[in-house]
Order: C-alpha cells, then sequence, then structure tokens
C-alpha cells in the first residue's frame, strides 16, 4: 500500500481528526511563524475553524453534532480573538489546544461518511 492510497484512507475514515489537526497546525503556524498582527490571526483562524467545522460537518455522520460544535467552537474563537483583545501567540494556542480537543472529541462520537457507505477499509 503506497503512501497515496494510506492518506486517502486516512481522510476517508478520520475526517474530523485530520480537518481539526490541520486547523490546529495553521492556527500554530499563523501564532508562532508568521509575523502577523492580532486582527489579522484573528481573522484567519476563525475562518479556518469556521472550514474546518463545515468539513467535519460534510465528511461525518450525525450531521447536528458537527454542525451545533462545529458552530460553537467558531462563535468561541471569534468572540476570543475579536472581543478579548488577546496577542497572536495566545489566539494560536486557543486555537490549536481547542482543535486537538475536539479532534478527539469528533473522534470517539462521530461516523465518517465514508464508513457508512462502504464499511470499514480492509486490512
Amino acid at each position: 500500500m503506497n503512501l497515496l492510497t494510506k492518506l486517502r484512507e486516512l481522510l476517508a475514515y478520520e475526517p474530523a481528526v485530520v480537518a481539526w489537526a490541520v486547523n490546529g497546525g495553521v492556527a500554530t503556524v499563523l501564532a508562532f511563524l508568521l509575523n502577523l498582527d492580532g486582527t489579522q490571526t484573528a481573522t484567519v483562524t476563525t475562518i479556518t475553524t469556521a472550514l474546518t467545522a463545515i468539513v467535519t460537518a460534510v465528511q461525518a455522520r450525525p450531521v447536528a453534532v458537527s454542525v451545533v460544535t462545529g458552530a460553537l467552537a467558531t462563535v468561541a474563537q471569534a468572540v476570543a480573538a475579536f472581543g478579548l483583545n488577546l496577542p497572536p501567540t495566545v489566539i494560536g494556542a486557543i486555537t490549536a489546544v481547542a482543535s486537538a480537543v475536539l479532534g478527539l472529541l469528533f473522534r470517539q462520537n462521530l461516523t465518517p461518511a465514508a464508513t457508512l457507505r462502504g464499511g470499514p477499509p480492509a486490512s
């Protein structure tokens, strides 16, 4: 099994984990490696959190869990980023930690849509 096949399986059968891991990685890069101000960091992390919630809702079932949790995460991200006037490093750290927690919660409580369509991958 080559790397591309393994990556496709990971994306198909662990969509929430992958999406939230990417979100946390983006937040970490924004906070610590790029020289962005607080508003720029807040804008990008809020948008990526919303996109992550959408990807999770499309790729996992039940949709209601993904939508409600993703919406709450996005609102919380926006409030923390725009309402509390936190430094960019704190915004990135909060987003990275929240992404890790949400990825683990989704991993336990959602079923990937690919599993519902065709069953688990053959070993």
